[in-house]
């Protein structure tokens, strides 16, 4: 199923990240960001590429001091040795201005600049402070976004916005007046730019939240009210079940909406864990939504009562481990192999239909069942497997339905 799945989708301004297109008719971009010290030059090109090669089309990277944005261009340039042409966003916070002052080879080797007009300066040098940056981008011809944070908000407007409130003859409630603070940092320093020159096609906003009711009412609020490229993504998602869980909800109401033309899972990784967890996140939200597709699916039934056997667990996770250990050489070799879905059920029950839905199914044999497993291709029974090596057999259905359809 392809993107145009999702009606009335919002159609924005479509803007150009290196050879990414976020916006416009494109499918939502995923994004991800490493959690290196940028200055090491070699583990921050090393997490780069893991995350580019788990399919995140852009890499967002830490620059918050000199060392950092010295290091930026030689990361450049070790993965364009390495081969991996994801674009680099610099994030920059408080010191933006001076960085990229001060490191033109790093402006230069970034493909977008992240602006915090919460923390980009106070006072009579915030302006200064984001028309520097701004004019880094025009000089550069790079895009940037604007990135308003609920953890770090504009204080002062937020006070204008409170007295505003204070003094109406129908005020609204406190979270409210801080939805619309979000919005109106958003807009005001997207207008801003363009006043200093930044054309809207350079632009895009996001306005992160870390609770999902209130990522939902700012998004609608700046969808409704601008037509800018939106980045969609809750602040702090948080760790394991909870943050997938937290930013499925969210992302999946706006999503359904059309809401989004770029997407990050900022997961709280486990000590050691794999940062490429919020890659994989990402895809799967797109897929299961039918927005994109990036690996085949692997369908399997929960188990019940009727399936004490663990045959169809150990066939499913086995499937699932060979299916991902395949994709690399699928993706070279067979171009549309990502929407390819496989079936593993476990019982009579609801297995054959299952299977006949998918492009290949199999319906194990539940408790009491006859020792026999159907195959089901493209809605058609083609064969019964049978004996201990069940597994290989139907990988070597799937190796040649591929190779047949794809090839």
């Amino acid at each position: 199923m392809s993107y145009s799945a999702i009606t009335s989708r919002r159609v924005s301004i479509p803007v150009n990240v290196g050879a990414v297109t976020v916006g416009g008719r494109a499918p939502v971009v995923v994004q991800s960001m490493t959690n290196t010290d940028t200055a090491d030059v070699a583990a921050t090109a090393r997490q780069v590429a893991e995350l580019a090669q788990a399919g995140s089309e852009l890499v967002r990277v830490t620059v918050d001091r000199d060392d950092s944005a010295k290091a930026v261009p030689h990361i450049r340039e070790a993965l364009d040795r390495l081969g991996v042409a994801v674009p680099l966003i610099g994030d920059f916070h408080y010191n933006g201005h001076t960085l990229l002052a001060d490191h033109p080879a790093c402006a230069e080797a970034l493909a977008k600049y992240r602006i915090n007009p919460g923390n980009v300066g106070f006072k009579e040098k915030k302006d200064r402070n984001f028309s520097m940056m701004i004019e880094t981008a025009l000089r550069f011809a790079r895009p940037v976004r604007i990135g308003v944070n609920w953890g770090s908000l504009d204080q002062a407007l937020l006070t204008h916005l409170m007295d505003l409130n204070s003094k109406s003859l129908s005020p609204t409630t406190t979270r409210q007046v801080m939805h619309e603070a979000v919005v109106q940092s958003g807009l005001l320093s997207a207008a801003r730019a363009e006043e200093l020159g930044l054309p809207r096609d350079k632009i895009v906003i996001s306005a992160k939240c870390s609770e999902v009711q209130d990522l939902i009412a700012v998004y609608r609020s700046l969808a409704a009210r601008s037509d800018y490229a939106l980045h969609l993504g809750l602040t702090e998602a948080g760790m394991g079940s909870k943050g997938i869980v937290a930013s499925t909800a969210a992302l999946g109401v706006l999503l359904q909406e059309g809401i989004g033309d770029t997407i990050r899972i900022s997961l709280t990784p486990e000590p050691g864990g794999d940062r490429s967890r919020e890659v994989t996140v990402a895809q799967e939200i797109l897929q299961t939504m039918g927005l994109r597709s990036f690996a085949p699916m692997v369908i399997a039934c929960p188990g019940c009562g009727r399936t004490t056997s663990t045959v169809f667990q150990e066939l499913a996770q086995d499937i699932q481990t060979y299916v991902r250990a395949r994709i690399t050489d699928w993706r070279r070799d067979y171009p549309g192999f990502e929407t390819l879905q496989l079936a593993v059920m476990g019982c009579i029950v609801n297995g054959p239909g299952e299977s006949k839905h998918a492009d290949i199914g199999i319906s194990l044999p539940g408790t009491g069942e006859l020792p026999s497993a159907p195959v089901f291709i493209d809605g058609r029974k083609v064969t019964t497997l049978r004996g201990d090596n069940i597994a290989e057999q139907f990988k070597e259905i799937v190796e040649a339905y591929v190779r047949r359809r794809w090839g």
